[in-house]
């Protein structure tokens, strides 16, 4: 490798070898010789692979939203990904299905969105190898009201995660049921959202609504969002109604809706009261392998749009 010292910032050496030359070099070959280092730096330098960003979202309670934020990011730890998994919802259930034990006094992501503490130290390990996590608390809720009047306040989460980006393959974003100043600091965040839809009449009224928001974020924030797709939740395929809600799902909703159905399952329910994901608590139950093929489809997504994805997350660093 032609510079392994300035791998995370290869455009650093051709600046180094710039301002440490001694001969004096007319503007004419100055401008020449820079070009051509910098040819050679994007030709054997590799380019910085950045996390894959998924906010976890749906403005109505009880989806699944923190199980499926939880559990897809323990399947996709286990399956060799570096994932962290931020807890942006000031009820804190990610942080505690981790097995965080909640403090007033801790430095939470409302420190780290504030600014108040460094981004390292609020970092947490968590169970699984592999997989990271950021808690929150009641704190986060004050963030709604001292945020209004700050300019850019949309962005707050979004310079936050930018500190972790370079490190893991996944970071993904727990987001409170509800649309606030939080939601809209949580897509901006992120590159993509994935919808939980649970097997139910409403939620098909809420999926519209939050597709109005996404759209607005799209147009309004100039913010190139997608969708990753809709996942059905508390799936029961013995329960006519949950099957012509998945049939309506799959026929009307426009984006992509995965393959995997989570089934209503016990032990998904009792996981978090031990503090650990379902990987940990029963890895054979149906809810646990559902989010394993859940996690091998998010992945797979990749894959099936090399196009698409072809430079995905990754850049060079300028100055």
């Amino acid at each position: 490798m032609l510079c392994p010292r300035w791998e995370s910032n290869p455009h650093l050496l051709r600046d180094t070898i710039l301002s440490r030359a001694r001969i004096p070099v007319p503007p004419l070959g100055h401008i020449l010789f820079y070009l051509f280092l910098t040819a050679i730096i994007n030709n054997n330098c590799p380019k910085i692979k950045m996390a894959r960003v998924i906010s976890v979202i749906n403005q109505k309670g009880g989806t699944g939203k923190t199980t499926t934020s939880v559990n897809l990011g323990a399947y996709l730890a286990a399956l060799g990904k570096r994932v962290l998994l931020v807890d942006f919802d000031p009820q804190g259930n990610a942080s505690s299905g981790l097995g965080h034990r909640h403090n007033l006094n801790e430095e939470s992501i409302y420190h780290g969105i504030a600014g108040l503490v460094s981004p390292e130290k609020i970092l947490r390990g968590s169970p699984v190898i592999n997989l990271h996590y950021i808690p929150a608390n009641n704190h986060l809720a004050g963030a709604l009201v001292e945020l209004v009047n700050v300019p850019e306040r949309e962005y707050f989460l979004r310079k936050f995660i930018n500190n972790f980006r370079h490190r893991y393959d996944y970071i993904l974003v727990d987001l409170p049921p509800s649309l606030s100043l939080l939601t809209v600091n949580g897509m901006i965040a992120s590159d993509e959202v994935l919808i939980p839809v649970q097997a139910e009449y409403y939620s098909l009224e809420g999926l519209s609504q939050l597709l109005e928001t996404v759209y607005l974020i799209q147009n309004n924030m100039s913010h190139p969002i997608k969708i990753s797709g809709a996942l059905i939740t508390m799936f029961d395929k013995r329960e006519r109604l949950a099957r012509e809600v998945a049939k309506e799902i799959r026929r009307h909703f426009r984006h992509h809706v995965f393959e995997t159905e989570i089934p209503r399952s016990v032990s998904l329910a009792e996981a978090p009261s031990f503090g650990k994901p379902v990987i940990l608590y029963h890895p054979d139950s149906p809810g646990a392998l559902a989010y394993k093929r859940l996690a091998r489809e998010v992945i797979d997504q990749e894959r099936a749009f090399p196009d698409i994805q072809k430079d995905f997350g990754n850049f060079n660093i300028k100055f």
